[in-house]
């Protein structure tokens, strides 16, 4: 387990690297600025997939059965989203609230009892392919939902205080919009696709497709809300203000499904912290 810590440590580092890196960019606006600290964030990147993949050598099974080993997981497809992001747009304006979230998002995983914790006498329910493809599927939405919620928040920033320091360097308000709109749009599949395979895996498991288990009531919820920000905006006209607030308020209600019921709510999916 020594090794996959390190390449934990050396993310986490880096992490808090690129953040500091892209916040000078974001001051100074210098190229040479701005490429250092997409290195930083690349390099960030790749020690958090090393983290993986060694907790997956180290424990013979995917490292998805608890909320350390989901948390790294996470981080790694948000950056993932990022850099594509970054690249698509050659904007770096986001990096930096980006990289902050990441470095905070690694904090909090750092603090977690689960990090020494290893399962290699798994719980029956997670023995089963069922797990790589739920929880993979249901962490590619959680990833865009995080995206969704960085630009929801930087838009409400923005179309109030655009001529404003920091606002005033981002990019425009409809691009921000613009942008949310997109990742819930791109991660709504996965979200529906991971509450489908949850529903089969739960059979296969537990012999019932559905049981109102908390984790799976609010599975459900979250997506009623994301189904109701792309209905609304699609046959409403729901866009700018009214969109970023609903997307708020759907990336709150997943940061409860991810985090409140596994600590609040027990249920059929407590064992070990798991997501």
């Amino acid at each position: 387990m020594i090794f996959s810590l390190m390449f934990f440590d050396v993310a986490f580092g880096f992490y808090a690297a690129a953040a500091v890196s892209y916040v000078a960019y974001f001051l100074f606006r210098r190229e040479w600025i701005g490429h250092s600290s997409t290195l930083l964030f690349v390099l960030a990147l790749l020690s958090n997939i090393a983290t993986l993949v060694m907790r997956t050598v180290e424990i013979h099974h995917a490292p998805f059965t608890n909320l350390y080993e989901s948390m790294v997981f996470f981080s790694a497809l948000v950056a993932v989203i990022y850099l594509i992001l970054e690249i698509r747009y050659k904007n770096k304006m986001l990096g930096v609230f980006v990289s902050i979230f990441l470095f905070l998002s690694f904090f909090v995983t750092n603090l977690l009892p689960f990090r020494m914790k290893v399962y290699e006498n798994l719980n029956p329910a997670l023995q089963s392919y069922w797990l790589e493809i739920h929880v993979a599927t249901m962490f590619v939405g959680y990833s865009a939902f995080a995206i969704s919620f960085i630009a929801a928040l930087l838009y409400l920033g923005k179309s109030k205080w655009q001529n404003s320091f920091p606002f005033k360097h981002l990019p425009d308000a409809d691009f921000l919009d613009n942008l949310g709109y997109k990742s819930i749009a791109w991660g709504m599949p996965f979200l529906s696709i991971g509450i489908v395979t949850g529903a089969i895996w739960a059979n296969y498991t537990w012999g019932s497709y559905w049981s109102w288990d908390p984790k799976e009531t609010w599975s459900l919820i979250t997506w009623l809300i994301y189904a109701a920000y792309l209905h609304a905006r699609v046959t409403r006209g729901w866009k700018k203000r009214k969109a970023a607030i609903l997307a708020i308020v759907g990336f709150l209600s997943m940061v409860f499904l991810y985090w409140g019921v596994a600590f609040i709510l027990p249920g059929l999916h407590s064992y070990g912290g798991a997501a």
